[in-house]
């Protein structure tokens, strides 16, 4: 058995591409070997900088040889009298047989001519090189460029390719590449090295580029970053500020990673911590550091005792540079960090309100006129969330506060060279300038969250205030008549709409989204005359966009996606769905535990079977009571009786208004399981399309019945067994 390796050299790759292209390279290869009937006992991808890295150990040198069988003409075709015609001679050839070892089998379109051929196997170093361009080639990531005179595509210029099984060298070229790659044993190590390194076997791979100062495995470096910044962190008493996604950016950019300690001069301890934090981790890639007897302070207007003036940064130079890079880090924050603080000045030099008067100058997009226009409309939804949600006086006036406010930031200076502070500069300005610690908090989270990953807002105020940012760009955008399609949506109304709902669902507040929108959508109409917009329609265009929004995010909550189609799918009227979507939620959660509970089959069964029939009723969906629709009196089994029964302890459960009510409702159709079973089966059972109508309607109104109390907890139909 043989050990394989490949290294695709390159210049240095995009910190993001290798995270892209390791799974990619992995099915590529892990597919290929299967096709190709070539087993192995473990297959691993790596990268660095300037190198993606494919091993398989345990590849036997060759292919075994295999049968296959082809499928052919049919017999008449074939022979004619016993003799092969030329569609049998033909098909012989092209199967490498001869005509006589020709078979004829029966088959359900009658006898058909088949054969088996043996397919020699190739040698493993034949099957790669042909493998190997065809899985560079189908790896995709963005930016992909050219280079040379070459027309081959790859995220930077390949500049070298080592591909060995044990000792060989498997013989392949990249064509297309400028110059032309060819497969060798050479390697080239860390960038500062300038030495190559010669490979004897594939198996010297990890110890040859060790030698020239690359640490090729990238989960050896990860951990190797992460025990030198926790250890230095504690060291200092301090928390690293050391978010995942920069993590992993730190990983994919050393190929030798250095710990470096830089210092921050203390007068930049007078800016606010998420300005030197953003400064250091978005723009420099460096590890601010956050004290550790200390709990970070959203409103802080000062870094001065949360943050240390150190920092940590991970570098891919030599140990004896050390001191120098350090020097260069401190000088580039220094710079960056001054401009900042000339920023802070020149913000602190004029008010909010000025701030927000500058909004009316500013553009938000075509035909939805200004920034200050759109604050407006978002103060307008923030007050009709207010009426809606009956919040208590003291929230109700910060919200209203924080969302006549809260865009005024987005014309300072600092939001303008640093965008993804927007909202938490706002918060503290309005802070500094004496607007209560409710409001700015509102100003500071209206934003949140910016994405899957991001917290919710906290505060009720700031969740209302984010409520109707979302709100508003949702109904501005819909209303110029732009919608999200596959992948494009460039206002992120997906993100917006699905935070609509993790927040209503976060502060487990009831707001009926269709009578919002109801509303929203006649005062747009009213704000933005020139866009001639239909209130019916765009409020149901809106509505179906926040269904589908409601519907991913509890699959992607791990609930099954029959469940979600019970509460929420297209067969659920869109106002009972929307009226309510915490509501929406809460059942979808009760179905799945009963399912696991194993209690949601026998009522399932039993309510679809009723719900098939009731479509032959003449009875409305929205009604739940018997009476003046059942007629004792034209009862003829006992069955009939037990169903009534349990539809009269349905009822009064099924007109509740409160949410506890579905879990009793799911109770009393579980403990009438047998009696509604008792209908359809067993001696007491009846013949519901009996030929007397006026018993046969009875019957049929005693299912609807059931069917309409039970879709109060979800349309049963939806449920798969």
């Amino acid at each position: 058995m043989a050990t394989f390796l490949l290294e695709i050299g390159t210049e240095e790759l995009p910190a993001d591409f290798a995270r892209l292209a390791l799974p990619q390279l992995e099915t590529q290869a892990r597919q290929g070997l299967a096709e190709e009937c070539l087993s192995h006992t473990s297959l691993a991808v790596t990268s660095t900088p300037r190198r993606l890295v494919l091993v398989v150990e345990g590849l036997p040198l060759q292919q075994a040889d295999r049968r296959e069988e082809h499928k052919g003409p049919p017999a008449a075709l074939a022979f004619r009298d016993g003799i092969p015609t030329p569609a049998a001679l033909g098909f012989a050839r092209r199967c490498g047989v001869e005509p006589d070892q020709l078979e004829v089998r029966e088959t359900a379109k009658g006898p058909v001519v088949y054969a088996r051929s043996l397919v020699r196997g190739r040698s493993t170093s034949e099957v790669l090189a042909a493998r190997i361009p065809t899985w560079l080639g189908a790896l995709q990531g963005r930016r992909f460029m050219r280079w040379g005179d070459g027309d081959s595509r790859f995220s930077r210029p390949v500049r070298w390719l080592v591909a060995l099984l044990d000792r060989e060298v498997i013989p392949l070229a990249l064509d297309g590449t400028d110059p032309v790659i060819e497969a060798g044993r050479r390697t080239r190590g860390h960038r500062l090295h300038p030495e190559q390194g010669v490979l004897a076997t594939a198996a010297d791979h990890q110890e040859v580029l060790s030698g020239l100062g690359v640490v090729v495995d990238r989960q050896e470096r990860a951990r190797t970053i992460r025990s030198a910044v926790e250890h230095r962190a504690a060291e200092l008493q301090a928390r690293p500020d050391l978010p995942e996604e920069l993590f992993e950016e730190l990983v994919d950019l050393v190929e030798s990673p250095l710990l470096i300690e830089g210092s921050i001069e203390p007068r930049f301890l007078a800016l606010p911590p998420e300005v030197l934090a953003t400064v250091m981790r978005s723009h420099q890639r460096y590890i601010p550091l956050e004290r550790s007897d200390q709990q970070p302070d959203p409103l802080a207007l000062q870094a001065e005792g949360l943050l240390l003036p150190t920092f940590l940064c991970v570098s891919n130079g030599r140990e004896e540079a050390l001191t120098t890079v350090r020097r260069g880090n401190e000088r580039v924050l220094k710079a960056r960090l001054a401009d900042a603080e000339f920023f802070l000045g020149v913000d602190r030099a004029s008010s909010s309100q000025e701030r927000l008067n500058q909004l009316e100058r500013v553009q938000f997009a075509e035909g939805l006129g200004s920034l200050g226009e759109r604050s407006l409309r978002l103060s307008w939804l923030a007050e009709c969330l207010i009426r809606a949600l009956n919040l208590e006086p003291g929230t109700a006036k910060a919200a209203s506060r924080a969302a006549s406010l809260c865009k005024h930031d987005l014309v300072s200076q600092m939001v303008g060279e640093f965008p993804e502070l927007q909202g938490v500069m706002g918060a503290k300005y309005l802070l500094a300038e004496g607007e209560e610690r409710a409001v700015a908090l509102a100003v500071g989270e209206h934003y949140r969250p910016r994405g899957a990953t991001d917290a919710l807002p906290v505060s009720p105020a700031g969740s209302l205030v984010a409520m109707a940012d979302r709100l508003e760009l949702l109904l501005s955008i819909f209303g110029k008549g732009e919608r999200p399609s596959g992948s494009s949506d460039p206002y992120a109304l997906r993100r917006a709409g699905n935070g609509l709902l993790q927040i209503l669902w976060h502060q487990n507040w009831t707001l009926d989204l269709m009578a919002l929108l109801a509303t929203a959508t006649t005062h747009w109409q009213e704000s933005l005359p020139h866009l001639g917009l239909d209130p019916r329609a765009l409020a149901g265009d809106l509505g179906e966009f926040l269904r589908q929004r409601l519907i991913s995010l509890l699959e992607d909550g791990a609930i099954p996606a029959d469940l979600v189609q019970a509460v929420a799918g297209d067969s659920v009227p869109l106002s009972r769905v929307l009226q309510d979507p915490e509501d929406a939620r809460q059942r979808a959660t009760l179905l799945l535990t009963l399912r696991q509970q194993d209690q949601l089959a026998a009522v399932q069964a039993v309510v679809t079977r009723a719900t098939r029939l009731a479509t032959h009723a003449d009875l409305d969906p929205g009604t739940l009571s018997p009476i003046g629709l059942i007629d004792e009196g034209l009862f003829t089994s006992s069955s009939e009786a037990g169903m009534l029964a349990v539809i009269n302890t349905l009822e009064p459960i099924s007109l509740r208004q409160d949410r506890e009510r579905y879990g009793d409702l799911a109770q009393a159709l579980a403990a009438g399981a047998p009696a509604l079973a008792a209908f359809f089966d067993g001696d007491q059972s009846v013949m519901v399309m009996c030929d007397d109508l006026k018993v046969r309607s009875n019957r049929l109104n005693l299912l609807a019945l059931l069917r309409n109390q039970a879709s109060v907890l979800a349309d049963f139909s939806q449920i798969q067994a």
